[in-house]
Order: C-alpha cells, then structure tokens, then sequence
C-alpha cells in the first residue's frame, strides 16, 4: 500500500514529530540538545525556513514552509545529520528514528498559538 502523500504549498505551518525507534531518548546528555538545535539552527538558515517553536522533549518543532523549499527536503537534512551524529558520538548501531516524521497541518490562529506557548522560548536564525 501507498504512502499518503503530505499536503505541502508554500506558507504552510506545520507541527513536526519525530520519534526515536522503538521509542528510545535521541539524546544522551546536554550536548547532544545543542548538536541538534545547531543542525537546526543550520538547516533552517540554509533552506530559508521559519521555525516557530522546537521543544526538545525528544522529538517537537514548529515549522513553516517557503516557496523555495518543501517540508521533506528539510527534515532529511535535519534528521540524517543529527542521526549521523549521534551514533558517532554514542557509539550506537541501527535506526535511531522511528519511520517516517509525522507533520500535522496548522491552523494559523488558534492551533499555531496554543502549540507555541512556551514560558522559555528561543528563536533560531
């Protein structure tokens, strides 16, 4: 059976997941957090990309979409270099991901707001 595909057009939000496999912690310590919102800060640069909100409980960010660029392209970068990463660092073997991301479409106003409440918030360039 086929993938449904994901509904992507320029100026969409979105709340993106990604799971470690078998539900394991995709971080080990404080580095690791670092690594990764480095990767993010990088990826998102790169790629002209909004990024809302993240929220390092192991696998949450906010994301919007730009004409130049598409939601798969952006979390392959993020989640290749971030795994490569990681088993490097932590001497660890196989997937550290679960499957595929999970993305739900937001709705601007409500959803968008209520996702993004955070007491410590943080922007990434």
């Amino acid at each position: 059976m086929a993938r449904p595909l994901r509904i992507e057009y320029p100026g969409a939000v979105y709340h993106v997941t990604s799971r470690g496999n078998a539900r394991n912690k995709i971080f080990s310590d404080n580095q690791d957090r670092e690594i990764l919102l480095s990767i993010l800060g990088a990826v998102v640069k790169r790629y002209n990309w909004l990024c809302h909100a993240y929220c390092l409980m192991d696998n949450h960010l906010i994301l919007e979409t730009t004409p130049k660029t598409n939601l798969s392209k952006l979390m392959k970068q993020i989640n290749l270099r971030y795994a490569s990463h990681f088993r490097r660092r932590n001497r660890y073997f196989g997937h550290l991901w679960e499957g595929r991301f999970k993305s739900l479409l937001v709705e601007r106003d409500r959803y968008l707001s209520g996702t993004c409440s955070f007491q410590n918030e943080k922007t990434i360039d």
